[in-house]
């Protein structure tokens, strides 16, 4: 017998899990959702202490924070052009237009009570990732007084600038019964044309490395698992009823655009 193995085993199976959770491709209401599901699961079963996921989005969305009660008029009018959809986030923080980027959300059961440390904790990992890419980032240090707007604009403590001070990683938190879900878009290929009808100037440049969104995947989740060794790491699929409430509960993600508040 291979005692190594057997030990490095049952010491495995005494550790808390990470989950790595497989993507299917769905619309952003369900996008929502599933993240939504996804902190379920942290929060009802004991052995799990941090489930994490990368998706793309199907066409070019638009998710507006949890608390946004006032949208650009000119938003509206792209949307009902169908030149985009409108999600709103279970997590907080203002617009962000989801296209030709990679999206990830974290959920955890134990983070630091105080939000600022989480973010800091939060974001460690892909600091480190881009790190090795070549690609300098550090957190940001404006005013997070901007209820509105969007995300890329600005750049507080939840997100990641680079030397030139161009925010590339925008992050977003919802806390329930101290577990956090957050959010964060990173900006990989902005669509020039619609983010200048969005928000009436050009996007930030383009990363500058030719890295794949699926590559870039994998390097963070190789990260993930390095930044958190503590953790029984492993992939995961959503089953089938959780899957079937996904798609149930999608619609209260939809934002209502005859709705008085905008």
């Amino acid at each position: 017998m291979d005692h190594k193995k057997y030990f490095a085993s049952e010491e495995n199976k005494k550790k808390k899990k990470g989950q790595i959770f497989r993507s299917p491709p769905l619309q952003g209401l369900s996008q929502m959702a599933c993240d939504v599901v996804m902190l379920e699961k942290i929060e009802t079963e004991p052995d799990t202490s941090m489930a994490i996921r990368f998706y793309k989005w199907d066409g070019a969305w638009l998710s507006i924070g949890h608390n946004q009660r006032e949208l650009p008029q000119h938003w509206i009018a792209l949307a009902r052009k169908k030149k985009l959809r409108i999600v709103r986030r279970p997590t907080g923080g203002s617009s962000v237009l989801h296209s030709g980027g990679l999206t990830y959300s974290l959920a955890w059961n134990s983070p630091p009570k105080k939000k600022h440390l989480a973010y800091i904790e939060t974001t460690k990992w892909l600091i480190d990732c881009f790190k090795d890419l070549g690609i300098k980032l550090r957190l940001g240090n404006q005013s997070s007084t901007f209820p509105s707007g969007n995300c890329f604009n600005t750049s507080t403590i939840a997100d990641l600038v680079d030397n030139d001070g161009t925010k590339r990683i925008g992050s977003a938190q919802f806390w329930r019964k101290g577990n956090l879900l957050q959010h964060g878009e990173i900006l990989l290929a902005p669509p020039k044309k619609l983010w200048v009808e969005l928000f009436k100037q050009n996007p930030p440049s383009q990363f500058s490395t030719n890295i794949s969104s699926e590559k870039l995947e994998h390097l963070l989740s190789r990260q993930v698992v390095r930044h958190w060794p503590q953790l029984n790491w492993g992939h995961k699929d959503f089953t089938s009823n959780e899957l079937q409430k996904i798609l149930t509960t999608s619609k209260n993600y939809l934002v209502n655009l005859s709705n008085s508040d905008f």
